[in-house]
């Protein structure tokens, strides 16, 4: 079966750079993809979406070098939804793709195609440290 997800769009935030308990680097950030079209009266429309992604390894390191906020690239995953439970053990999902190659698409620095050296492993069964939930 397939799973992948390709994505272009501009980074809404700088990157955030985490470490797991026994010292692998994990960066996450949002990026903004915008689709436009034409409404029944010609009048131009636009919806932007936004995208959590996760990288691990050595692509985290890179993502949290080399990006910024507002930078357009390419990024390529897989679409993973994990689940936890909050403070007042209630079930929370969060959807996001985990980014097996990212390609910077702008400005100064460009770069060829990065992929982590070693494959991105899955979210523990417990999900991220209560720390690691973004709310």
């Amino acid at each position: 079966m397939l799973n992948k997800a390709m994505l272009i769009g501009r980074l809404g935030a700088d990157p955030e750079v985490r470490y797991t308990p026994d010292g692998a680097m994990i960066t996450t950030f949002r990026l903004a993809t915008d689709e436009q079209w034409k409404d029944k009266s010609g009048e131009r429309v636009q919806r932007t979406e936004w995208h959590r992604v996760v990288t691990f390894g050595r692509l985290a390191e890179i993502c949290g070098n080399y990006l910024n906020k507002g930078k357009l690239v390419y990024v390529e995953g897989r679409i993973q939804t994990r689940s936890w439970e909050d403070k007042e053990g209630q079930k929370r999902y969060m959807t996001e793709i985990v980014a097996a190659n990212m390609q910077m698409l702008d400005g100064r620095g460009q770069a060829k195609p990065t992929s982590g050296d070693e494959p991105s492993p899955g979210v523990p069964d417990g999900g991220y440290p209560e720390d690691d939930v973004p709310f």
